[in-house]
């Protein structure tokens, strides 16, 4: 019997006949012989839809209702054998809850269970389902298992003769280069899923960071060679949500599955760390870097709408934590459109040479004696002087970040070099860089260039960073960079330790000389006893590796007693002084005693280098 309804349908696929046809003349036979079933056979396009190509015991009216689904996990028997590459037994629609959301569909045509079949091509695709409805609740027979096979195997001839007679229409949704389905196909499926379910599916939209730099550095080449790889293994660690290249460096994942919807976050995390691993070609090793941003389907959103979300959420992504994920929320708008408002800000108060820095006084706790300066950027308006704080969003534009830095650069020098015109310049003057400032690798260049310009000598800059700066890059630009600085006499601070990625054995491998205690334990020193035996910890590990501590937010007389106490001999805080402009700043070096500042690793900050700003 199963060789007779073989022969029927490869002859009429020998004779040429269309997809139709074919499987039309199978569901027929296979209903002579199983009287109890009604068949339908379904494609499954480049898109992840389902479209009925046969089903003639079925209503045209189901049929047409069933046509443009899109395959997932809850999309009756066919939707989800097909989402998940299994057979999947409904043995009860009414209560399966596959089918909760189509019930009105099956209840008039008296349908009670449906066994679902994928049929895959020789590369473990899914390109369609077979499905067996039946008039009762039940399962499958064993007849009705061994007629399946028959029936998978015909109909994975038939899809891919047809497949190859329509290869312009697969190109036309399918990406060239990697061979995910493209915009094309992902405009079409976001245009047939069901919306009116919030949280039922999601996007997560993923940009490569490093593309431009290894087209650039590599050739063309090495960057299709990121694509080609970025999009394998996006779609492997995807699967079975489906994954999709929109052109250029950006990619999109189609949520479905439970998990991923139960905790995008994560399922970005998988997708990001996917890509990280690194692709060696030949004499190179790329690591391929990217962010992504994502959104669920929310109450009375259109599939426009999610996909506008998770828009806004990559370019917040991108803007201010690239490398990571970030889900949107509601309101991300504003807080984007209050970063823009900052970036602009900065932008004209550049332009109008109004960022100027602010010097805060270095003390020694014991002498009161003036050990140098911290440059704070301020920005001059109208009827006041606003602090970093206030536009600390703009700083996460990486363009605007770097013309802080060069401008901030610039004044400190010219101000150092006018202090030594006077005979008053302290031996350091310690000024904040971002990990955009390391990551521009112009660093090296810009600092030099401009001290040398101003006659400053390069050891009287110390640059000052935060510990996210120093490990959050996941590389060694930044340790790399500072090394250099420190061999060509530069020293460091490690500003507001214990508040990025705070551990006392990172100490051990950080080039660094000062280390600058947060202004939350000083807070805390006189209340809490975890805060002290933490900074006396770090006052221990810095003697034994040569470096000095300065507690930073000094208010009161009694934490600098405290501080003193446990051997902590450096402060700066609104004590001694708050951040002054530079004429104030002039005042207090006439007034002042300055004794050298260093570290006894080298000669920066001696005696005999300040006086090489006389």
């Amino acid at each position: 019997m199963d060789i007779s309804l073989q022969n029927n349908i490869l002859e009429l696929v020998a004779k040429g006949a269309d997809l139709a046809s074919v499987t039309d003349r199978l569901c027929r036979e296979v209903e002579v012989r199983l009287p109890d079933v009604r068949s339908m056979i379904l494609r499954v396009d480049l898109a992840g839809r389902l479209h009925p190509v046969a089903g003639p015991s079925l209503p045209e009216r189901y049929l047409e209702a069933v046509d443009g689904m899109m395959i997932g996990p809850k999309v009756g028997s066919c939707g989800a054998a097909a989402y998940h590459g299994e057979p999947v037994a409904s043995i009860d629609i009414e209560t399966d809850p596959n089918w909760a959301k189509y019930l009105d569909l099956t209840r008039p045509l008296e349908l009670h269970a449906c066994w679902s079949n994928p049929i895959t091509n020789a590369r473990g695709e899914v390109t369609g389902v077979v499905s067996f409805y039946y008039r009762v609740p039940r399962g499958p027979t064993p007849m009705e298992r061994r007629i399946i096979q028959v029936c998978l195997h015909l109909c994975a001839i038939a899809i891919e003769q047809d497949i190859w007679r329509a290869k312009h229409v697969r190109r036309a949704q399918l990406d060239g280069l990697t061979g995910l389905p493209n915009r094309s196909a992902f405009t079409t499926s976001l245009s047939d899923l069901d919306c009116s379910e919030p949280g039922a599916w999601g996007l997560i939209l993923v940009d490569l960071d490093n593309l431009k730099i290894v087209n650039d550095t590599f050739g063309h080449a090495a960057g299709d060679a990121l694509i080609i790889h970025a999009a394998r293994r996006l779609s492997e660690a995807a699967a079975p949500d489906r994954a999709y290249r929109l052109g250029g460096d950006e990619f999109a994942v189609l949520v479905q599955s439970p998990a991923a919807l139960a905790d995008p976050a994560e399922a970005a995390r998988m997708l990001l760390d996917a890509l990280a691993q690194p692709i060696e070609d030949g004499e190179r090793n790329v690591v391929p870097r990217a962010t992504a941003g994502g959104a669920l389907i929310g109450e009375s959103e259109t599939a426009e709408q999610v996909r506008l979300n998770a828009d806004l959420a990559l370019y917040h992504a991108k803007e201010t934590a690239r490398g990571s994920f970030v889900r949107y929320v509601p309101g991300i708008a504003t807080r984007m459109a209050r970063r823009l408002d900052a970036i602009h800000a900065v932008e004209r108060a550049l332009a109008e040479n109004r960022l100027l820095p602010y010097y805060q006084p270095l003390f020694d706790l014991k002498t009161g004696e003036i050990l140098g300066f911290e440059a704070l950027c301020r920005m001059r308006t109208e009827d006041r002087i606003v602090s970093a704080a206030e536009f600390f969003e703009a700083t996460t534009d990486g363009k605007v970040a770097g013309a802080i830095t060069a401008r901030m650069l610039e004044r400190v020098a010219a101000d150092l070099r006018h202090w030594c015109d006077l005979g008053i310049a302290p031996p350091h003057v310690g000024m904040n860089f971002s990990s955009s400032d390391f990551h521009g690798a112009r660093l090296r260049e810009m600092i030099p260039e401009t001290l040398a310009r101003y006659g400053v000598p390069l050891h009287h800059l110390v640059l000052e960073i935060t510990e996210t700066v120093y490990l959050g890059q996941g590389d060694t630009v930044v340790a790399d960079t500072l090394r250099w600085f420190r061999a060509q006499g530069l020293l460091v601070a490690l500003d507001d330790f214990g508040t990025g990625y705070a551990s006392l054995t990172h100490l051990l491998t950080m080039p660094v000389d000062f280390i600058k205690i947060d202004k939350s334990f000083t807070d805390q020193l006189l209340q809490n006893s975890a805060s002290r035996a933490i900074v006396e910890g770090v006052l221990h590990i810095a003697q034994e590796l040569d470096m000095r501590v300065i507690a930073e937010g000094v208010e009161t007389e009694l934490q600098a007693e405290r501080l003193r106490s446990i051997g902590c001999a450096y402060g700066q805080g609104h004590l001694f002084s708050p951040a002054v402009g530079m004429e104030r700043a002039t005042e207090i070096l006439r007034a002042a005693k300055i004794p050298p500042l260093s570290p006894t690793r080298g000669a920066a900050g001696t005696a005999s280098d300040t006086a090489l700003l006389h």
